[in-house]
């Protein structure tokens, strides 16, 4: 793919757009990005979620002297990790110079969040959580081996598709949230039947199919041999797919597992 072709640089994840290598003052420097180094700040960062998200985990689970888990008493930090994890996200999206802090600092603000949320979904089906957790690294580990061995490859068609699809489901949630704040909902979307199910698996394969789109990405930004914060950059948006698309999972599995 030549690197003089701007236009082929796109990506599902907002985080990860063109617009990224067409910025004023954007050119090539010595000390640039590497894939490796990219590789490496995602490694870091997950580290920091899971450090997060065990932490909130553990302040729910079961003590000496119970044997139920207990999500209220992690819903403060749930809610301080979502909201705060959105406002680095948005700050991170507009300054990403700043990447080199904002990116393990979403990190660690999702794990906070991670960590409530599975909690709970794991005291209403035990045994859901590392589901998802294997499922998410391994849809991760599948997809990065396919696209480096060339068997899944991004082109023009697939990144629009992947973009339309990706902001269908952004104006559903979209729609989703604002109706509930009138007493309404759609509920096919959200409910365990067969439609429910088929539209949680759309939802899946979308999310994981924007990895491959941002590992393009990241590769495209080491041959465009961008600023080194944008390592981080590359591995905050990484970060942003891959909570995506284990929350999508946690939702996926929970439906079937009610159909049980």
């Amino acid at each position: 793919m030549a690197t003089n072709t701007p236009n082929v640089l796109r990506s599902g994840n907002p985080a990860l757009s063109a617009e990224t290598f067409r910025s004023p003052g954007f050119a090539r420097v010595a000390d640039a990005m590497t894939i490796q180094g990219t590789v490496n700040k995602t490694g870091l960062s997950l580290l920091i979620l899971m450090a997060t998200a065990t932490w909130t985990w553990n302040l729910a689970s079961p003590g000496p002297m119970s044997t139920e888990y207990n999500p209220s008493a992690a819903t403060p930090w749930t809610m301080v990790g979502f909201i705060g994890g959105f406002i680095v996200a948005m700050v991170t999206v507009f300054k990403k110079e700043w990447s080199p802090v904002t990116a393990p600092a979403y990190a660690a603000l999702e794990g906070l969040a991670l960590g409530g949320i599975s909690v709970a979904f794991e005291s209403r089906y035990p045994g859901i959580a590392s589901q998802a957790v294997f499922l998410t690294f391994g849809t991760l580990g599948s997809l990065l081996f396919a696209y480096r061995s060339g068997l899944i490859r991004a082109t023009e068609n697939m990144k629009l598709g992947i973009v339309a699809a990706t902001g269908g489901i952004a104006l559903i949630y979209l729609a989703s949230f604002v109706m509930s704040f009138f007493g309404m909902s759609i509920p096919l979307i959200h409910s365990s039947g067969t439609f429910g199910i088929l539209f949680s698996v759309a939802v899946v394969i979308v999310a994981a199919l924007n990895l491959v789109l941002d590992f393009d990405f990241i590769e495209q930004g080491a041959e465009h041999g961008a600023p080194k914060y944008m390592e981080w950059y590359g591995a905050f948006g990484l970060m942003v797919t891959l909570v995506w698309l284990y929350l999508e999972i946690l939702r996926l599995l929970s439906k079937l597992q009610e159909r049980r």
